[in-house]
């Protein structure tokens, strides 16, 4: 399968991996700064093979047969890029979110459908161990009725981190805490808790990045079709590094407390009809060198399968669609100051404008 990277930033290294473990034909890359380029395969001993350099990724797809792509641009441009590969036939792993407004959102679902092409969000910690073992329990209903949920992304992000690449923080190109370090935890509660959110009521303030557009803090509680209800919290301000990203579940037949830095670890596992298995979850641990995760990996291979069974991947684009929904879904709320009713039908980040 002959594949290309879209952007060669600081998430990249953890695509270049998920490509050379499934073995795919490494075929271009593409980042506006050449230096990126060669800086990326350089790190991972690709420098003297035969991966072309481009700067422009419409010329990468008019000079060569691609069959997927990965786009990891700068989140301000994922849309555009990847409705240019869509239209091109090109399958697509679209790094979150996947766009920045709902229209182009629902855009990207429409007409990956129309053509039959295959898109995943990259929502990689779908594939975190502890999580597909929650998953697992949800899915044979020992959790019983759902109660409640909640997701804390408790990290730290200096001013370095924003000045390294200066679209971090802006409305147009990136969003706050919530969009961009948030997003996949919001994605992993809105899965667990149906899928169906109806309501959502967010606040979101700066209170240490003076230097952002956007948010640094931002919480909200969101409600379910099915009656259940979640918090969302999320942060940049924590001192001095990253705490934790937490995820809970509380049914009338379960506990689950999903922890470590990007809920890797399993922390509490307690169910009424506790079986012999449970005892290798608790206190289950998965170690990850960055928090990322180890999920690129499991993702690029559902992807490939999913193009060669001709069936939708494992996190295809209605769920990057509605991880984005419950995010502008915040940002909405706080500039109306009221609870927001889904589904939204047209939102862009770019509305919150002048907000702090």
């Amino acid at each position: 399968m002959k594949y290309a990277l879209i952007g060669c930033g600081r998430i990249a290294t953890n695509h270049v991996k998920a490509v050379l473990n499934n073995g795919l034909e490494f075929v271009a890359a593409c980042d506006v700064e050449e230096a990126q380029i060669t800086k990326l395969l350089a790190k991972h001993g690709l420098e003297e093979t035969s991966i072309q350099h481009y700067t422009d990724y419409k010329k990468m797809i008019a000079e060569n047969e691609l069959d997927l792509v990965a786009v990891a641009t700068e989140s301000g441009i994922h849309a555009e890029i990847a409705l240019y590969c869509i239209e091109h036939g090109i399958h697509c792993i679209i790094e979150k979110p996947i766009a920045m407004s709902i229209q182009d959102a629902d855009e990207i679902v429409r007409r990956s459908q129309e053509k039959g092409v295959k898109v995943s969000a990259c929502h990689q910690n779908r594939f975190n161990v502890a999580v597909q073992e929650m998953r697992k329990a949800l899915e044979a209903g020992r959790f019983g009725k759902l109660s409640h949920g909640s997701i804390h992304v408790r990290w730290n992000r200096n001013e370095g981190y924003y000045t390294q690449a200066p679209w971090r923080g802006k409305w147009a190109s990136d969003g706050g805490a919530l969009m961009n370090q948030c997003i996949h935890g919001v994605d992993l509660l809105r899965w667990m808790m149906g899928d169906e959110a109806e309501e959502v009521y967010g606040q979101t303030r700066q209170r240490v990045h003076n230097y952002l557009e956007a948010e640094d803090v931002g919480m909200a509680v969101v409600k379910f079709k099915n009656g259940s209800i979640a918090t969302i919290e999320g942060t940049t301000n924590v001192y001095h590094q990253n705490l934790e990203e937490t995820l809970y579940l509380f049914g009338e037949k379960g506990t689950v407390k999903l922890g470590g830095t990007s809920t890797n670890n399993i922390d509490v596992w307690q169910f009424a009809d506790e079986t012999e298995e449970d005892s290798r979850n608790k206190g289950l641990e998965e170690a990850t060198s960055n928090v990322y995760g180890n999920g690129h990996t499991s993702l690029y291979a559902d992807v490939i399968d999913a193009i060669e069974k001709n069936r939708s991947p494992y996190v295809d684009a209605v769920a990057g669609r509605n991880a984005l929904e419950l995010v502008l879904a915040v940002y909405k709320s706080q500039k109306e100051g009221k609870p927001v009713k889904l589904p939204l039908k047209e939102f862009v980040s770019t509305e919150m404008t002048g907000e702090f």
